[in-house]
C-alpha cells in the first residue's frame, strides 16, 4: 500500500511564498518518481513541477522561476517551495508518485487528497 500526503498550503496575499511539503509511505519501499499537479475550480489538472531520479526538475511554464521542486530521497520527501505567488496560481495542489516516470504528465498512480493555496490581490 502507497500513502501520499501533502501538507503545507495556506492563504496569503499575491507576492508572499509558501512551502508545500509531500511524503510518499509505502509497504514494499523502492524508488518514487514524484511531482507536483494543480487544479483550479473549473479547470483541468495540470502539472506544475516534478524531478527525476538524477535531480533534474521540470516545471510549467507559468511557474518557472518562481516556484523551486526539490526532494529529500532518505525521508522520501518532496517539497514545493513558491514565491512571488499570484491569485492565479490558486488552486487545489496535488503531490503525485509513481515508479514509473511521469514528469508533468498525470499518469501517476498514487495521488495525495491535495492542499488548498489560496493568493488574494
Amino acid at each position: 500500500q502507497v500513502q501520499v500526503v501533502e501538507s503545507g498550503g495556506g492563504s496569503v496575499q499575491a507576492g508572499g511564498s509558501l512551502r508545500l511539503s509531500c511524503t510518499v509511505s509505502s509497504d514494499t519501499g523502492g524508488y518514487y518518481y514524484m511531482g507536483w499537479f494543480r487544479q483550479a475550480p473549473g479547470k483541468e489538472r495540470e502539472g506544475v513541477a516534478a524531478i527525476d531520479s538524477d535531480a533534474t526538475t521540470s516545471y510549467a511554464d507559468s511557474v518557472k522561476g518562481r516556484f523551486t521542486i526539490s526532494r529529500d530521497n532518505a525521508k522520501n520527501t518532496l517539497y514545493l517551495q513558491m514565491n512571488s505567488l499570484k491569485p492565479e496560481d490558486t488552486a487545489m495542489y496535488y503531490c503525485a508518485a509513481d515508479q514509473v516516470q511521469w514528469l508533468l504528465w498525470p499518469g501517476y498512480n498514487y495521488w495525495g487528497q491535495g492542499t488548498q493555496v489560496t493568493v488574494s490581490s
